[in-house]
């Protein structure tokens, strides 16, 4: 018995060394080019028209890069702690994500990929979709790209703009598999306005985004504002195609117009149509498919 133990605890422990093997392989960049330098303790430099650089599904162009290796490592055993610093015009693909920046500082010990100076991002929408899909533009102080897997994180005075909604915050953490935005820091969405249908305002303590069916999920002392009208609750979901939101939680809304009050009564939600600016109350609970809104490293 104690034999099996130790044989499974091996299977286990040569796994899991496995696994961070490859993922540790999945972080090194290659660099393409004759670069300058000392070849065994670095730093390398390397310039063209432009460089080209490879690091698991990003691909890196730049005017410059370096590569070096940590303090009293030798460059040439160093692989996997490597430190790749690109300069001017930079630019990074990823599938359907496209960045741009003055400068990419890349660490293999970490996976990410901090991308500064003017720093944004184009993100189109699937070729299957692009008749209802709108390109998801970025911009901010810096973006962080992680290699691990297909997400990136904004911060600094972030702006994002898809299609006729266009948000702002301090942080964002974009998934691009899902489609999926998460604003932090004192956000804000807005819906433009068009037609008869007025410029609509979310704010609270936390927005979700799915950019590709145009729906949020918004929590955290929300409130509404379009036109005359204001509605705060608790938390809210809202359909930007089928131009409704559903406000739960001490939901009350008030026309500073009309001076008409709707009170959600206290296991009801409130309904409001966006594109008719009438709210209603419901006397049945609503509940907000927060799953949806869940990224995939979320339980």
């Amino acid at each position: 018995m104690q034999k099996t133990t130790a044989r499974l605890s091996l299977i286990l422990a040569l796994t899991a060394t496995t696994v961070l093997a490859q993922g540790a392989e999945n972080r090194v960049i290659n660099i393409q080019g004759a670069p300058k330098g000392d070849v065994r303790n670095g730093p390398l430099t390397f310039s063209g028209s432009p460089v080209k650089a490879t690091v698991s599904s990003l691909q890196i162009q730049a005017s410059q890069a370096t590569l070096a290796a940590p303090a009293g490592t030798p460059l040439t055993t160093a692989k996997g702690k490597r430190t790749a610093n690109f300069t001017d015009n930079v630019v990074v693909t990823r599938k359907r994500l496209t960045a741009k920046g003055s400068k990419l500082i890349y660490s293999e010990s970490t996976g990410q990929g901090v991308l500064s100076g003017n720093a944004s991002a184009t993100f189109v929408p699937d070729a299957k979709d692009k008749a209802d899909g709108d390109t998801v533009t970025i911009s901010a102080g810096q973006m962080s790209l992680d290699v691990d897997n297909n997400m990136s994180t904004s911060s600094g005075s972030v702006r994002m703009t898809s299609g006729s909604q266009s948000g702002q915050a301090e942080k964002l953490v974009f998934d691009e598999d899902r489609e999926l935005a998460q604003l932090t820091g004192t956000p804000s969405l807005t819906r433009a306005a068009k037609g008869n249908q007025k410029e609509l305002t979310m704010t609270g303590q936390e927005v979700r985004a799915l950019t590709g069916s145009k729906t949020l999920y918004v929590r955290g002392g929300v409130k509404l504002v379009q036109g005359t009208l204001t509605t705060t609750g608790d938390a809210v979901y809202y359909d930007d195609k089928k131009n409704v939101a559903y406000v739960v939680g001490n939901a009350v809304s008030v026309d500073s117009k009309t001076k008409v009050t709707v009170k959600a009564p206290a296991s009801g939600a409130l309904e409001q149509r966006t594109d008719l600016a009438r709210v209603r109350a419901l006397n049945t609970p609503y509940k907000i498919p927060a799953e949806q809104f869940k990224f995939g490293t979320e339980k």
